[in-house]
């Protein structure tokens, strides 16, 4: 049995004007979307690093939807100046029992990221880390780097995160909120600043 209690939920960060789609579609995976137009927030530098990436075991990493353990993250950071058009899905940590997901212990581009399975992956996790609030706080830069990857902790689903797992989207301010009211989106939308930078 998979015991999935010391994981929170799980994340993914989105441009809010990509939400409609994604509740028609799911969190698709980079190969799929990146056939659809659509607004992305990823780094294209990470992209290409990710891009040619090979799953042990497994496929392309590109033929994963990530997740994060945890938001408030390097990644959140770097895209700080957009805070009101971004929006953070919670997805329900029981996406994690489907058949195939991958545990990565740190942000998947990493020359240093491990892949495991979900059943043995979530004892190799360093949850201290992963839900750290900063990553910043180390005198050696070797011990910094090594946090800020751990930080970005990832689980990998196959081809796509089905709709249906989105428990709940987080926002930076209310005229966030306000848009995504006017979407109709049938989930809870909360205002939650502390999540973001």
């Amino acid at each position: 049995m998979i015991d999935i209690s010391l994981i929170h939920d799980l994340y993914y960060i989105s441009h809010i004007s990509t939400i409609p789609s994604i509740f028609k579609k799911g969190i698709l995976c980079h190969n799929q979307v990146s056939e659809i137009k659509h607004e992305s927030v990823a780094s294209p530098i990470i992209q290409q690093r990710r891009e040619n990436k090979q799953i042990p075991g497994g496929m392309k990493l590109h033929d994963y939807a990530n997740l994060y353990l945890d938001a408030h993250n390097p990644m959140l950071s770097k895209i700080r100046d957009q805070n009101n058009e971004i929006a953070i899905l919670q997805i329900g940590k029981t996406i994690l029992l489907l058949k195939d997901v991958i545990i990565c212990d740190r942000n998947a581009s990493s020359d240093y990221a491990a892949f495991y399975p979900v059943e043995t992956g979530l004892n190799k996790l360093n949850f201290q880390m992963i839900y750290d609030r900063y990553w910043t706080n180390h005198p050696d830069s070797i011990q910094l780097v090594e946090h800020k990857s751990i930080k970005c902790a990832e689980a990998l689903i196959p081809y796509r995160v089905p709709a249906e797992y989105i428990i709940g989207i987080i926002v930076y301010d209310n005229t966030a909120k306000t848009h995504l009211e006017s979407m109709e989106i049938q989930v809870q939308i909360t205002v939650e600043k502390g999540m973001f930078f």
